[in-house]
């Protein structure tokens, strides 16, 4: 039996624990905060989105960065996998837009029970306020961790280690980039690195003035030159500092570590409707309206909060009757509809990240078993690895198979 130790109690560090547990392992999980999951309790508004409900293919479409490097295992561990593995152990799931997959009770805290029950029937040892310091060497075969415990430092020897330290988003919840150190200390090379699935700080003062609007189904832009970076449909959330929600975290993986930062972005509010049939629409309100001012003319096409912005931006004066409102204002207002403008001037820093950019170079790592190609008996899994993914569960699902992989290659 080997003796194989985990750093770090996340999601990865959890399945590398439970699967070298279930083959056949002696299992040690040394968590350095007070509890287990701690990133995982917040993840997804504190409703843990566990994973998508997708096959092998689509999860690989949705990695960002370094997809090929995942194919053993996504196909060794997928996403039904996982959600037919948290339902044996007794977590109710269900699935939502996109494919989002949730606990049925919206509590991301459930989650963790049920991984912490896992690790318990299998006999996985869990030590909490313990510290990882070094990753200990002999030759090219690792042999243990250096561990600070209750103050003291001790070592503690292992045929395995997996680290799975996560990367230096939400460092409230301890994240620090040990996992980095450890890789370079046992010569591997770490790529740059960078805040990802992160909120945009936007120039114009008018987008603050619609903090906490959350607009569904519209059409989000982003341009450098001729060139479009990003363009989807989804939703997106309004701050006192720009934008957020799903759109605006899916587009940070692109500008993610791009030397430029300054970006401009707009959003179509109605991307249902052409041109025309927008001015159609406008019309027809027009008509309806045809007496009020501009001003009050807009209630059925624009939430309440957003018609002082495009009013003020539409250069039509607000008192203006609509029945006097020329052709050529209203052609401008409908290009302010389909193009309502900004300018992303920066991506919001790592305590606002959901993910980091960058981690341990693939390159230095066995994609078929996540063991290091330079240190025997060392792997790496979840965050500290170079890979990232698009929002809605695809991410944690990086983590769980890097993990699930790692833990079964070790015997």
């Amino acid at each position: 039996m080997s003796t194989v130790i985990v750093i770090g109690g996340g999601a990865a560090g959890m399945m590398a624990a439970i699967a070298a547990a279930d083959s056949g392992n002696r299992v040690v999980l040394y968590e350095q905060n007070e509890k287990l999951g701690k990133k995982l309790f917040i993840t997804g508004k504190g409703r843990c989105n566990i994973t998508n409900e997708s096959d092998v293919e689509t999860l690989l479409r949705n990695v960002t960065q370094n997809p090929k490097f995942l194919y053993s295992a996504f196909y060794s561990f997928d996403s039904y996998y996982m959600m037919d593995f948290l339902e044996r152990e007794g977590l109710a799931l269900k699935v939502e837009r996109g494919g989002r997959v949730f606990p049925a009770s919206d509590k991301s805290s459930d989650v963790i029970k049920t991984l912490q029950s896992a690790l318990k029937r299998r006999g996985v040892e869990v030590r909490l306020h313990a510290k990882a310091l070094k990753v200990l060497t002999q030759g090219s075969r690792c042999c243990g961790v250096l561990l600070e415990q209750n103050g003291r430092a001790e070592k503690k020897t292992a045929d395995a280690v997996v680290v799975a330290t996560g990367g230096i988003s939400y460092p409230s919840t301890g994240a620090g980039g040990d996992g980095y150190r450890f890789a370079r200390e046992t010569g591997h090379s770490v790529t740059e690195t960078s805040p990802s699935l992160v909120p945009f700080s936007v120039r114009e003062a008018y987008i603050k003035e619609l903090q906490g609007l959350s607009l569904r189904n519209v059409r989000f832009t982003v341009q450098d030159g001729e060139k479009t970076l990003y363009s989807e449909q989804g939703e997106i959330l309004f701050t006192h500092f720009g934008v957020s929600g799903p759109l605006v975290l899916t587009a940070s993986t692109v500008l993610s570590g791009k030397e430029k930062k300054s970006f401009p972005a707009w959003i179509d509010l109605k991307p249902a409707l052409s041109r025309q049939q927008l001015d159609g629409r406008i019309l027809r309100d027009f008509s309806e309206y045809r007496n009020s001012f501009f001003k009050n003319s807009l209630e059925k096409l624009l939430p309440a909060k957003m018609i002082p912005v495009i009013v003020g931006l539409s250069q039509i004066p607000p008192d203006k009757r609509v029945n006097e409102v020329t052709r050529q204002e209203r052609e401008g207002l409908v290009s302010l509809i389909k193009e309502f403008p900004f300018t992303v001037e920066g991506l919001r820093g790592y305590d606002e990240a959901i993910i980091t950019r960058g981690g341990v170079s693939v390159k230095d790592i066995n994609p078929a078993t996540m063991e290091s190609k330079k240190v025997r008996g060392l792997y790496f899994a979840g965050e500290v690895l170079d890979l990232d993914a698009k929002t809605g569960g695809f991410n944690l699902q990086i983590a769980w198979s890097t993990g699930h992989l790692a833990g079964i290659s070790i015997s």
